[in-house]
């Protein structure tokens, strides 16, 4: 079977997977988010902390819900790696310096996990499983918080109240994320992957010395990371380790974790507005953005350039044998459109138009399908966008789901567009800019200037994948990177819960002839075509100094 054709049949297969649990999980996300009755369970977790599931909330109490579980778990995680020298099975690791410190903390609270250390030779095993594994979940349910709010704003009319933070998220990681978590693990488990509390051992001769690892319960935070779009790997390699990713089988079924809610997401929304086709619509929208991608990521990958590349099959410099080009590019651009840093091969490896597409689909804002929760808000605020144009070229106040789009809903829209490419745009340049951050780059010229670009792209997109090469475990990088995470990650909120708040207040608009029909082929087409100029232009000129320029020169 040659190469190409083990790709597409990879990419069937994910493709049918993800239609037959479209369905039941977009269904019972549904349930979870509209139930009125609560397990034993969460009400011992709601009497622990205090809440009240049953009390509604407008949306600057829902917001302040979500900074104040942030902000603590922030300073929980944080205190948790500098204490971890005196903690049990630290492994003998000493604590974490201060800015790593909180670029972690940082990083894994604001659903990034862009780590700027070697996770084996840093984190013990209370550190990985009782904090990171921990922010794994609850970040994850956070973001999945912030969309459901969004949706009861279209759905609900005359009231600004958009349901009870604590409840969405103690629902989110009870009724959702731990059952599906589980069953990952044990796939997993059953598949290779390692699961244990062992120490540091060696594994046999590398180099003339003994080669050292430690263990942990990587298939458990495997499944978590995936399933929540988080990223953090138990080990350096991330999934291109053999203990966290054995074969093809794992490959692809990580894949499919990635990429099952946020696609499922859109029958939720479709169910709570009370239009299905709605959520085909959006469905549609993010599924042509993912299959485009891909496609373009296999035939850049597969072109064969001179005959190393005829050799290989392909640009095989940087992905695991077996996964192969075609899983490895599968891969890449999963992680890519969505907001997780995992990778089973070196981004910065692949040809310069293919890493060129890696960063783009962060720098569309992650939204095909996007981040558990971020992005479906994120494709939400794109239709806004989209429906606000067709407004301006047929002089017609938009309408979106029977509420109007005015001139308060479209600001809070586009601040929502401009915060992240501002973030990034900022920081690339202040950083090659001044004298010391370059000093960080492996390489020079257009790629050296894509290590930073992608560092600063992934870290306000909240992705946490990176190009190898760059020193990131610096006070400048460490400090800048963090702030960009969680700036990236709650001023974004800030504005899509005020619009939901906007939204929710309104009392409905009849449809009339001259309404746009926003579920139908036609107002996909407008939308993907607002994803790509809207975002995608915004990052032109800096995409055409760094992986444009390489893949043009080469």
């Amino acid at each position: 079977m040659s190469p190409i054709l083990a790709g597409a049949l990879q990419f069937l297969a994910l493709f049918a997977a993800l239609a037959l649990a479209y369905r039941p999980l977009g269904d019972h996300m549904a349930r979870v988010y509209s139930s009125e009755k609560h397990l034993r369970v969460e009400k011992w977790i709601y009497r622990g902390i205090g809440a009240d599931p049953n009390t509604e909330m407008r949306w600057t109490a829902y917001l302040r819900g979500v900074l104040a579980f942030s902000a603590v778990s922030v300073l929980f995680l944080y205190l948790l790696q500098r204490l971890q020298g005196s903690l049990p099975g630290s492994l003998g690791f000493t604590s974490i310096d201060p800015d790593q410190a909180f670029n972690t903390a940082a990083s894994f609270v604001a659903n990034t996990n862009w780590q700027s250390y070697y996770g084996e030779q840093a984190m013990g095993h209370v550190v990985q499983t009782g904090g990171l594994a921990v922010q794994n979940f609850v970040s994850a349910a956070v973001g999945i918080a912030v969309a459901v709010a969004l949706v009861r704003g279209f759905a609900r009319t005359r009231t600004g109240e958009l349901g009870n933070f604590w409840a969405d998220l103690v629902r989110g990681v009870v009724r959702i994320l731990i059952p599906i978590a589980v069953v990952g693990a044990l796939v997993l488990v059953a598949c290779g992957a390692i699961q244990n509390f062992s120490g540091i051992h060696s594994v046999g001769q590398f180099m003339g010395g003994s080669q050292q690892w430690n263990g942990g319960a990587v298939a458990s935070q495997e499944a978590i990371k995936e399933l929540g779009t988080n990223g953090g790997g138990y080990f350096n390699a991330n999934s291109a380790h053999p203990f966290e990713n054995p074969n093809g089988f794992t490959n692809l079924f990580e894949v499919f974790l990635i990429l099952v809610i946020p696609f499922a997401l859109t029958r939720t929304f479709g169910r709570m507005v009370g239009s299905l086709r709605q959520g085909y619509a959006i469905l549609a929208t993010m599924a042509t953005i993912w299959v485009a991608f891909t496609a373009l990521m296999m035939w850049t990958e597969f072109h064969h350039h001179g005959p190393a590349f005829d050799l290989a099959g392909g640009a095989m410099e940087g992905k695991e044998n077996r996964f192969g080009i075609g899983g490895s590019s599968i891969f890449a651009v999963a992680t890519t459109l969505t907001s997780t840093g995992a990778v089973d091969s070196f981004h910065s490896s692949y040809t310069g138009l293919g890493g060129g597409i890696t960063m783009l689909g962060m720098q569309l804002g992650e939204i095909a399908p996007g981040g558990t929760g971020s992005g479906l808000y994120g494709m939400l605020i794109m239709a806004l966008i989209a429906v606000f144009i067709a407004g301006l070229m047929v002089g017609r106040t938009p309408e979106y789901l029977g509420k109007k789009i005015g001139t308060r809903e479209i600001k809070l829209a586009a601040c929502y567009i401009l915060i992240t490419p501002a973030l990034v745009l900022v920081f690339t340049s202040l950083s090659m800019a001044l004298p010391t951050p370059k000093n960080s780059m492996l390489n020079g010229g257009a790629h050296g200037f894509s290590e930073i670009l992608y560092a600063f792209t992934s870290g306000a997109n909240n992705n946490g994948s990176a190009f190898a090469g760059l020193s990131a475990d610096t006070n400048w990088f460490n400090t800048t990177i963090g702030l960009a995470m969680l700036l990236g990650r709650f001023l974004p909120m800030v504005f899509v819960l005020a619009l939901a708040g906007s939204l929710g207040e309104q009392k409905p608009i009849p449809a009339t002839a001259g309404t746009l029909r926003t579920e139908k082929p036609l107002f996909t087409g407008l939308l993907v075509g607002t994803v790509l100029i809207v975002t995608g232009l915004t990052y032109f000129p800096a995409l055409a100094l760094g992986p444009l320029a390489e893949g043009l020169a080469s």
